[in-house]
């Protein structure tokens, strides 16, 4: 008697409960400049991926301010989540997000999720990408993608905080494994190419000479300022000394990397850096947005 297939259990709308299930969701988003104001022109989405109306809270000819919502609040295994954004010429951008993305413990399958992320911005736009912080529970299993494309004389600046397991709940991060990548290109050109696997049972996780068993770790990028050396000295002036974090210039990109234990510190340090940058990047003071404050 041949042995009997597995099956596969579904629900109406098709989705998998097995090792192959894929739950997708996604957010197509356009800026443009109208009339001497940035317009949200483009709105697309598909399962739990939202916009809220946009928000203009330093002027109406200023900088557009958009949060993203995910109602389910986090990704489990099986989710692919994919962000798109376009900043045309002559428009600016601000997307944020209403709370911290979790990333949770992956099933008895081991099923992994997906995050990626695409932002364009053309010759003459500007595009702040000021996610809050990503909280990776033990045993998450998933990649992070992200991706920037820029144009000609396009400005952008960003930030992406991952916060590793819940030390406050004395559960850390000893099981699963995250991939990050990033990528970052002028003009087809890349100025940036980094990908970094965090496996807590590998070396590199506890070695000196990688994660050093640090439980938080942060970078924030800027491309488009007039002066990068200044820039530099102004952020080692400006942001509390110690040896959790450290700046550099590479190919025009600007970068400042925290790496420690305190997710607090490396929110704040990000936004201390963002107030000091964002009037030299598109002379502007910073203007944060309601939502983080609620």
């Amino acid at each position: 008697m041949p042995p009997i297939a597995p099956t596969v259990s579904r629900v109406p709308s098709g989705h998998r409960f097995d090792a192959g299930r894929r739950w997708v969701a996604s957010l197509e988003l356009g800026f443009a400049a109208r009339q001497g104001a940035t317009r949200m022109v483009r709105a697309r989405h598909q399962g739990p991926l939202r916009v809220q109306r946009p928000f203009y809270p330093e002027g109406r000819d200023e900088a557009c301010h958009v949060y993203l919502l995910h109602p389910p609040g986090g990704l489990v295994s099986g989710d692919a989540l994919t962000i798109s954004a376009r900043v045309e010429a002559g428009a600016r951008a601000l997307l944020t997000t209403p709370a911290a993305n979790k990333l949770y413990r992956a099933d008895s399958l081991g099923v992994a999720w997906q995050q990626h992320t695409e932002l364009e911005v053309a010759d003459g736009g500007v595009l702040e990408w000021l996610p809050q912080e990503t909280l990776a529970f033990d045993g998450s299993r998933g990649e992070q993608r992200t991706h920037i494309a820029l144009e000609g004389n396009a400005r952008c600046l960003g930030w992406e905080v991952l916060a590793l397991g819940r030390p406050a709940s004395r559960l850390p991060y000893v099981s699963g494994c995250i991939e990050q990548r990033f990528a970052l290109h002028r003009d087809g050109r890349p100025l940036w190419l980094e990908r970094q696997p965090l496996d807590p049972r590998h070396p590199r996780f506890r070695g000196r000479w990688g994660q050093g068993g640090a439980s938080v770790q942060a970078t924030l990028w800027a491309v488009g300022l007039n002066d990068e050396p200044e820039a530099i000295e102004a952020l080692r002036e400006a942001l509390p000394a110690g040896s959790c974090w450290a700046v550099t210039l590479r190919h025009g990109v600007l970068l400042l990397r925290y790496l420690g234990q305190e997710r607090n510190a490396a929110w704040a340090l990000c936004e201390a850096a963002w107030r000091v940058l964002r009037p030299r990047l598109i002379g502007r003071e910073a203007h944060p947005p309601r939502i983080w404050f609620t």
